[in-house]
């Protein structure tokens, strides 16, 4: 058994296949400069989609391409508030509407000739 050990090597230490008769994939070489004037390049596949940025390699800053491509800001819709969304639905004149449904209905409950008690004479019940 000891003759056919291979002397002088460890698993995983090398490898003993060689690159020739294979074709790699074409690349290319993106340069990206950092905000700090750090600059690096990055390999990509030539059929890959380019980043417009890339995180620097030395202080983790984010890099832009140095051909000064800047990525295109999204569109950003402007919050709706509760308004916005009503008014979507009503008009000033339904909405006039509504209000003085309510009131009726309200004052209704009151009884006629009832005055509302003025808020600082209401009593709380205690529990």
């Amino acid at each position: 058994m000891a003759e056919r050990a291979l002397r002088g090597t460890r698993l995983g230490a090398t490898s003993y296949e060689n690159d020739r008769n294979t074709d790699l994939a074409p690349r290319q070489e993106v340069a990206f400069d950092c905000p700090r004037g750090h600059r690096f390049t990055v390999p990509f596949s030539a059929e890959a989609e380019l980043p417009l940025n890339w995180e620097c390699r030395i202080c983790g800053d984010l890099a832009v391409t140095a051909t000064g491509d800047t990525p295109t800001p999204k569109k950003v819709k402007p919050p709706r508030s509760h308004w916005d969304m009503l008014m979507e639905r009503r008009t000033m004149a339904d909405l006039e509407e509504v209000l003085a449904e309510r009131l009726a209905v309200i004052r209704g409950q009151r009884g006629p000739g009832e005055e509302p008690a003025p808020r600082h004479a209401r009593q709380r019940k205690s529990a």
